[in-house]
């Protein structure tokens, strides 16, 4: 029985762990890397297997990088069920058909640059090919002797908007706390995660044999938090031989949803007063949902002004009506208030832009303003263009309410970068950034860390705990954490490495 780490490990994306045993192969998520180039060229790395091989996919959630590269997979040969919760199913379908929409539309995009800056496309060409040997280079381990080889060329997208289309009939719904057989000996239970709709823990009970005593590993996905808004808390789970738990937020305590609270008012007063613009880059599902919610909070209690509001995320406003369709995932507050007859998921009078001409006359549209934007790194999407109009305005604010990956624009603005590339041309950055760490859909240490003390209470003590998608730093003291206070074995898996379980 082996277990191959084939993403999120050494950093935060690409999330892709293989489950073999003598007569089943299950995979655990296949999600795109995202985030600096060198995290890139991943993603046209040749699969460690053979899709065809496969019996069946378990996806987690659906955030890109932990089913973007579904479309792919299908496309070389896999045919299997792609099992999740009914939630993940509808908000995979949206995030897929909008990705292989935007790799045609990259591909075409960098051709037209290329053809414009012919000596500067040389040497991006020359950068790529250097990080591409480093990455082949530096692997340890290969799975079965077979190196990682690039596949696919930089002038090709990873998949079209067809591939996708064809991926969605694989998806097969399923509810929470279910055990389900998808595979030869391996039984399944997704159990809530509450990170995103639909997110989801999984417990697998795997056997070599019929008859055998079986081998539980679980896997957490991307944790929630304990008391954030709409959706439930984590699953507590207790009991396993082996564990793959995140570490996106090791060595680091979120803010107190008050002062998060407060920093978010502030920000909002701030913009009043100057007559600004408020840009807000937040990931289409999860975070705008829960950004619009406390928002709409602070109206209904008098701790704002009621600033007009852009919704610019055709992918959010999808997302939100899916939300709706799915309230039996809502917490007990929630659940309450649109029983009540209020709809938290809108705020008053919000403006929903769907085409790309109302999202430039934003830029024209009367202050102040506030501006939901996606996406939360600022890699790509509509809020750049955003951050290109107000990233030298000393009246905006630039808020962001998430985890900026390292090497993206982001983290740069977040640390304090004085200029920014912003579409191949340097800017001045006059505009005020804020930050604020307590609306992370990540559980941060110690709430990692509560998750995994059930396992340590447990008569069936884990073996070991992989630890993935963290920053190097992330893992490595969330990894210290967990040895000196929870006494449990932990182990930093490299990229496809693989590991014997039993």
């Amino acid at each position: 029985m082996r277990l191959s780490f084939l993403g999120a490990v050494g950093g935060v994306t690409g999330s892709q762990f293989l489950l073999e045993t003598s007569r089943a192969r299950v995979l655990v998520d296949c999600g795109m890397f995202q985030g600096s180039p060198s995290e890139l060229v991943h993603n046209r790395v040749a699969f460690a297997f053979e899709p065809a091989s496969l019996d069946a996919a378990l996806l987690t959630h659906a955030h890109l990088d932990h089913c973007g590269l579904l479309p792919l997979l299908a496309r070389e040969g896999f045919r299997g069920p792609i099992h999740a919760t009914g939630g993940t199913v509808e908000l995979a379908g949206l995030v897929l058909l909008d990705s292989g929409k935007l790799q045609e539309e990259f591909v075409l995009d960098q051709e037209r640059w290329r053809a414009r800056h012919p000596e500067r496309a040389v040497t991006e060409a020359r950068e790529r090919e250097r990080l591409e040997g480093e990455l082949l280079g530096d692997v340890e381990e290969t799975i079965r002797g077979q190196p990682p080889e690039i596949v696919i060329g930089h002038d090709e997208p990873l998949y079209t908007a067809d591939d996708a289309s064809a991926t969605l009939p694989l998806f097969r719904g399923l509810d929470y706390d279910r055990p389900l057989e998808v595979a030869p000996g391996v039984s399944a239970r997704f159990l809530d995660a509450g990170h995103i709709l639909g997110s989801a823990i999984i417990r697998l009970e795997v056997r070599e044999r019929d008859g055998d005593e079986p081998v539980v590993l679980v896997v957490s996905g991307d944790l929630g938090r304990s008391g954030t808004p709409i959706l439930r808390d984590p699953t507590a789970v207790a009991g396993a031989d082996w564990v793959v738990c995140e570490s996106t937020y090791g060595g680091r305590v979120h803010e107190p949803r008050d002062e998060s609270l407060r920093l978010l008012a502030e920000a909002v007063r701030l913009t009043a007063g100057s007559a600004g613009a408020l840009l807000i880059p937040a990931f289409a599902i999860g975070r705008t949902q829960e950004v619009v919610w406390e928002l709409d909070r602070l109206v209904a209690d008098g701790r704002i002004p009621r600033l007009p509001l852009y919704l610019d995320s055709p992918m959010a406003t999808r997302a939100t009506d899916i939300y709706r369709r799915h309230p039996g995932d809502y917490d007990d507050e929630t659940a309450r208030l649109l029983a009540e007859g209020e709809s938290p998921l809108d705020y008053p009078g919000e403006i929903v832009t769907t085409s790309a001409a109302a999202s430039r006359r934003i830029g024209e549209a009367e202050r102040p303003c506030m501006i939901v934007a996606s996406n939360g790194m600022l890699t790509g999407g509509r809020v750049v263009h955003h951050l290109r109009d107000l990233v030298d305005d000393p009246r905006a604010v630039l808020l962001f309410v998430g985890y900026q990956g390292q090497g993206t624009l982001g983290a740069h603005l977040q640390a304090g970068a004085e200029a920014v590339r912003i579409d191949g041309a340097e800017r001045r950055v006059r505009c005020r950034v804020r930050s604020i760490g307590g609306f992370s859909a990540h559980a941060d240490e110690p709430g990692i860390l509560a998750w995994l003390d059930g396992f340590a209470r447990s008569a069936r003590r884990p073996r070991g705990v992989f630890l993935v998608h963290g920053d190097p730093a992330a893992r490595a003291a969330l990894a210290a954490r967990i040895t000196d206070e929870l006494a449990l074995p932990v182990r930093l898996p490299r990229w496809r490495e693989a590991v014997e379980l039993a």
